[in-house]
């Protein structure tokens, strides 16, 4: 943050205005005009900046969080603050009307030549408040979002107004500043010097190296980490995910080297469009998605993807994007290989069978035998020999030329007219998609009848039907039934995007903290007086799926809860997470706990509401320790479901022998030992070979050491219910 000084010389250098002046001070002096909260689909939160030396609030996690990590690594940006003093917006309602709304921006951003207002949201949803407001939100000739009545209050004050989108963010590089964070925020790391060169004269001898690469040489992960972050070698942040493309991300010396290498390639590669080597049948990487040339005319070039989308580039657009490393061209070999595999790939177990049954009977023409005894026609086993020796010469082996290709076979042009089928797509979408909730035949009955009175040919009711089905489920119950039912439908995402909810690239990256009332009955340990059922608290490691810690108490879920479950987490790692995802309970939007989040820089993630599948982590985990534990102990509660079937001589109640600290020390060997080191079916291995691993591959990161002292105890301290007098 700016000192009083540095201030002063700021806003005096721009030339603002006394009011404005006093704008910005009362913003750098008050708390956030609004607290955020998290809306159904949305991720809200808290981020430790140490920028700004205090929590910022975020209101998405997809939107305005990655925002938050472009402000605080901004060298241009000196200070930002989260939802700032509400400004009053005057614009014309679609009706009209003219209106004035408060309007509270998510940042206010001091940057080295300006000051103003940022408000960060997607794409879909400006689409969606241009046609609601089309006189707030407007699109540019530039193609970029503008607030007419935000930047004209901004002018006023000689400020700027701008709308930021979710399309501007690079999410490689978000990805790599929070993979990175823990040694950028720490300006005290050290690389001892025999590692520093022993880095150095591998990355010299072999330049460009991959990141998997120099790993494998048995080097200390954080000490590659700790050079990047300082600078000290250089890898592009923007281009590829360190978590996940260890294999790709190349690590050279310093980046004027890395530009002359990519020059070097970008030379070779216009070398080899001006020399005609550009062809039918070369493919190459745009985008991310692999591209190949079905046609080379004599001004325009025809590419098609793997989804078979077909575009026109001009030879000089397609020049361009290779010549600026956006197309990388594919030697042909490697188009070739890569249509093989895909062959391969594609054909299913009875194509497969059927390649075998064909090899069988053509294998010893192979060998220079003559055709004989077989139940086939010669003139088939001719075109397969023929098929065979196409393959060989074109892939470089013929299997791939018998395998059959069923799934191409047949007419796959629908029977109906265009006028027909868009028909039914209108009453599909109007008729049955709505909240009428009309069935399929109530729907068919009236499209058959438009069908006759336009003068078309209706479908059949099994074609209508198969039209219905082939419609996305989750946006067609939403339009029947709202967004609460149609969420069962929603699809969940093991293996996610960069903008998807993650389970997270390491350990220590992202946990889970969550409570549930355990199915078992307890008793005292002096008078066996029944004590009911207790709470249990886990911290669950979101990358591995390992339990961090177990708390085990009485009292319903509170701020206490959470606390101690860090608290044993510290004692049990000697670390924190660094993202926390929690629910909606009002136990962790306490003062103390985010206080203890705030000081060991742990980000606070809030799961939307109505969003279940958001916590699964944990939920698994508690049904797992139901399952392989708690229900094969006296005195659980699994016949309490059904209550008529519960007597006095069955009732957990009066069979109760467990007691809290044995069944707590009961949970700890379960957690700790049974579930730590079987084999996790998502994983493949156990929780604690893949926590294990990840730290390898990804830094122990001992700078994030927590002492268990004093001082730490102290900040997990509950407070007393009712206040000392």
């Amino acid at each position: 943050m700016l000192t009083s000084d540095e201030f002063v010389q700021w806003y005096q250098q721009l030339r603002l205005s006394e009011q404005t002046v006093k704008y910005i001070t009362s913003i750098r002096e008050s708390p956030p005009a609004r607290l955020v909260r998290s809306r159904v689909g949305n991720v809200s939160g808290r981020y430790p900046s140490k920028k700004m030396g205090s929590t910022i609030q975020f209101e998405s996690k997809s939107c305005e969080l990655a925002g938050i990590y472009l402000m605080e690594y901004d060298c241009e940006v000196l200070e930002y603050y989260d939802q700032p003093e509400a400004i009053k917006l005057l614009y014309t309602a679609r009706n009209g009307r003219n209106i004035g709304v408060l309007h509270t921006p998510d940042f206010f951003v001091l940057r080295v030549g300006s000051a103003g207002w940022e408000e960060w949201k997607t794409d879909d949803e400006l689409k969606r408040l241009t046609v609601k407001m089309p006189h707030r939100y407007q699109i540019g000739a530039d193609k970029k979002w503008r607030c007419p009545p935000g930047e004209s209050v901004a002018k006023s004050m000689g400020l700027y107004y701008v709308i930021r989108t979710s399309a501007e963010i690079n999410w490689n590089l978000h990805s790599n500043l929070d993979f990175l964070e823990d040694y950028y925020r720490n300006d005290s790391l050290k690389v001892s010097d025999e590692s520093r060169e022993s880095i150095i004269s591998i990355i010299d001898c072999f330049p460009g190296i991959t990141l998997e690469e120099l790993l494998s040489y048995g080097l200390k992960a954080d000490d590659i980490y700790i050079m990047i972050a300082q600078k000290e070698i250089y890898v592009d942040l923007d281009k590829y995910s360190l978590a996940t493309s260890t294999d790709k991300i190349q690590v050279w010396r310093d980046k004027k080297k890395a530009e002359n290498s990519k020059n070097l390639i970008l030379s070779n590669q216009k070398n080899e469009l001006d020399s005609g080597l550009i062809s039918v049948g070369i493919s190459g990487v745009w985008d991310g998605s692999l591209w190949e040339i079905v046609n080379v005319g004599l001004t325009k070039i025809a590419i098609i993807d793997e989804s078979n989308n077909l575009v026109q580039l001009t030879v000089s657009q397609l020049n361009e994007l290779i010549i600026n490393g956006d197309f990388v061209l594919k030697s042909s070999q490697d188009s070739v290989k890569s249509s093989a595999n895909e062959i391969l790939n594609r054909a299913s177990e009875v194509e497969l069978r059927e390649a075998n049954r064909r090899y069988e009977l053509i294998a010893p023409s192979l060998q220079g035998e003559p055709v004989k005894n077989i139940n086939v026609a010669r003139r088939t086993v001719y075109y397969w020999l023929k098929k065979w020796r196409d393959a060989e010469s074109k892939y470089g082996f013929g299997y791939i030329g018998l395998i059959p290709n069923y799934k191409s076979r047949g007419n796959r042009d629908s029977k109906l007219s265009e006028s027909t089928q868009k028909m039914i797509n209108e009453f599909i979408a109007s008729d049955y998609e709505s909240l009428k909730q009309k069935g399929k035949f109530a729907a068919y009955s009236a499209l058959y009848q438009a069908c006759l009175e336009s003068g078309l040919t209706p479908p059949s009711y099994k074609t209508f039907v198969c039209k219905i089905n082939q419609r996305p489920k989750y946006e067609q119950v939403e339009k029947r039934q709202g967004k609460i039912n149609a969420y069962i439908h929603e699809p969940f995402y093991w293996q996610l995007e960069l903008t998807t909810p993650r389970h997270g690239n390491r350990p220590f990256e992202i946990a889970h903290i969550d409570h549930t009332e355990l199915d078992i009955e307890l008793v005292s340990s002096r008078t066996k007086v029944n004590l009911g059922r207790p709470w249990v608290t886990f911290l669950s490691d979101a990358y591995s799926r390992r339990i961090l810690a177990i708390y085990l108490t009485f009292d319903p879920p509170s701020y206490r809860s959470c606390m101690m479950v860090m608290k044993e987490c510290v004692r049990r790692h000697g670390r924190l997470p660094s993202t926390l995802v929690v629910d909606g309970g009002k136990e962790f939007h306490s003062v103390y706990f985010e206080r203890l989040l705030a000081a060991y820089s742990c980000i606070k993630k809030t799961r939307p509401v109505a969003k279940p599948r958001f916590g699964s982590v944990c939920e698994r985990l508690f049904g797992s320790a139901n399952t392989n534990l708690i229900h094969n102990l006296q005195g659980n509660t699994q016949i309490t479901r059904n209550p008529r079937s519960v007597t006095k001589s069955v009732n957990p109640r009066n069979l109760a022998v467990w007691t809290l600290c044995s069944l707590y020390q009961n949970l700890c060997d379960w957690a700790y030992e049974f579930y730590d080191n079987k084999e996790h079916p998502a994983l493949g291995k156990s929780p604690r070979e893949a926590f294990n691993d990840g730290l390898v591959q990804t830094g122990l990161r001992s700078h994030k050491i927590i002492p268990y002292d004093e001082t730490f105890r102290i900040f997990t301290l509950p407070t007393t219910r009712v206040p000392v007098q």
